[in-house]
């Protein structure tokens, strides 16, 4: 599972995969490229961060 969100929704993602897989989360900081085709899965901010299970 992937979660792109904005700055301030991260917890928000972080709580989601630790609760869904029990697993820590891989959080990482989306490229400028990357930042720039993808919006927040909560809001309609940017997205900055990519919060996975792999």
């Amino acid at each position: 599972m992937v979660i792109i969100c904005c700055k301030d929704h991260a917890e928000l993602a972080i709580d989601i995969i630790v609760d869904e897989f029990e697993t820590p989360p891989v959080v990482e900081l989306l490229t400028e490229n990357d930042e720039l085709s993808t919006g927040c899965e909560y809001c309609d901010n940017k997205g900055v961060y990519k919060v996975s299970n792999i």
